[in-house]
């Protein structure tokens, strides 16, 4: 084979790696997301009493927006203990929209009754809602990329290994 040829094959399977590996990375970080999105659904759901419910707004740095968080604190019987908890999804994060805030705390207003579901392995871990299941409902974008990769590195090496059979025949 030709010393361009194997340059250019070896370009193409470096350009079609440089798709893969982010696409697997994604891909692989969206699997992760569903199945933890998942695992809240085998906990147990468990009758609470909503304890209070506010917004709290802090500014983390002088120069940074200020950032909202809905604050819900609700009891719960779970294996004959009485426990408190916190957690409105598995992962709270804050928010730049302070309405975002208000409209979750509304949700959950003092003295509601709901449901809350319990993590059995850790009693004292528990969440008001489920995270969503997007992550697997997005997964097939990185999958293009990893398809596509696989696909530039294929046809670089069957041209060039058909490249190679023409320059043996006499």
């Amino acid at each position: 084979m030709s010393q361009p040829a194997a340059s250019a094959r070896l370009l193409q399977t470096l350009l079609g790696l440089g798709l893969i590996i982010p696409g697997a990375v994604f891909t692989v970080l969206l699997w992760i997301s569903y199945v933890r999105a998942q695992e809240t659904r085998r906990w147990t759901p468990t009758p609470c009493l909503i304890l209070s419910s506010q917004v709290l707004s802090e500014r983390p740095s002088p120069n940074s927006p200020t950032a909202h968080r809905a604050s819900v604190r609700y009891r719960y019987a779970f294996a004959g203990l009485n426990r408190t908890g916190d957690h409105i999804r598995r992962v709270d994060g804050p928010t730049s929209e302070r309405e975002k805030a208000v409209r979750l705390c509304a949700k959950y207003p003092p003295g509601r009754e709901t449901e809350c579901f319990v993590n059995p392995a850790q009693p004292d871990f528990a969440v008001l809602e489920h995270a969503t299941r997007a992550g697997l409902y997005t997964i097939w974008f990185p999958l293009l990329f990893v398809i596509g990769g696989a696909g530039m590195i294929a046809a670089a090496w069957r041209r060039g290994h058909s490249q190679s059979k023409k320059e043996k025949l006499p």
